[in-house]
């Protein structure tokens, strides 16, 4: 079943489903007084060790918006929801939107989810695999019934790309068969801008043919060569033309993200917000 683009896209009804660094607090903003936030996997191993100092940490950089992501001690890196919800508040962050599994666990994900106050639930993965138009549309199905779950109870389901949902089959993209089969009032697609570029597309394209489609971003810059994330501004990524076209895709969180770094992730978070504030 092929979606609308609108915004006002009447809802399906038939879908079911049963230690603190002493730095300044900077706190950039984006122009519409939005601030910048971040995707705490920049920091996985970080938050591994001390997750409660690390975030103070990243409160000290004037990062004012979480995405958490799961790990091996649970959603919270071992804090309870409200302990994670509790950590950030005292800080002055508000935690957002979070990057989980479709799998026999979700009824948990989504309880937790709604005891932590965060409003977005985000697959960070496919739930089945196969690289062909008949898998994305089952994908699709799972994804509205997902968001259709997640909506009974206050939340937002989305999804995170990386770079192989660009791939064709048939002479489709893969990422475009599930654009067209989900919901947009049930599926908020977080596009993962560094991925997009690196298969070759351009997010401003996507902005145009899918308007309003994506609530959420990770910001990341990448080498295009080794096809690994890199400080802003030495990668292939042109964060200010984005950044100038945010409002086209419905922007409402940017998240930092970098997985590689030239030397620590705090240094590169430094880097990255003094690169932000200078555009």
């Amino acid at each position: 079943m092929i979606y609308s683009n609108r915004r006002n896209f009447v809802k399906r009804s038939s879908l079911g489903i049963t230690g603190s660094l002493l730095l300044p607090s900077i706190g950039f903003a984006m122009p519409s007084g939005e601030k910048y936030g971040v995707q705490l996997y920049t920091f996985r191993n970080e938050m591994a060790q001390d997750p409660k100092g690390t975030l103070e940490q990243i409160a000290a950089l004037g990062i004012k918006k979480i995405e958490s992501a799961r790990s091996k001690a649970g959603l919270y890196y071992g804090l309870s929801p409200k302990e994670m919800k509790n950590t950030c508040d005292s800080l002055g962050m508000q935690l957002c939107s979070g990057h989980v599994a479709l799998d026999k666990d979700f009824d948990d994900t989504m309880r937790q989810a709604v005891e932590s106050g965060q409003e977005y639930i985000i697959c960070s993965s496919l739930p089945s695999k196969g690289q062909n138009i008949g898998n994305y549309k089952k994908v699709a199905e799972a994804f509205n019934k997902a968001g259709k779950a997640c909506e009974k109870l206050g939340l937002k389901f989305g999804y995170h790309n990386h770079e192989y949902e660009f791939e064709s089959d048939k002479g489709e993209v893969l990422y475009d068969v599930l654009m067209d089969n989900t919901d947009p009032d049930l599926v908020h697609m977080e596009l993962d801008l560094g991925w997009v570029v690196v298969a070759g597309k351009d997010p401003l394209d996507y902005f145009k043919k899918y308007p309003g489609r994506f609530p959420l971003w990770h910001l990341k810059d990448m080498n295009m060569h080794e096809k690994i994330s890199t400080e802003f501004g030495k990668g292939g990524l042109d964060i200010a033309t984005l950044l100038q076209h945010k409002s086209d895709s419905g922007i409402k969180h940017i998240f930092i993200e970098q997985e590689e770094y030239a030397s620590t992730p705090m240094e590169s978070m430094k880097h990255n917000m003094k690169f932000l504030k200078a555009l």
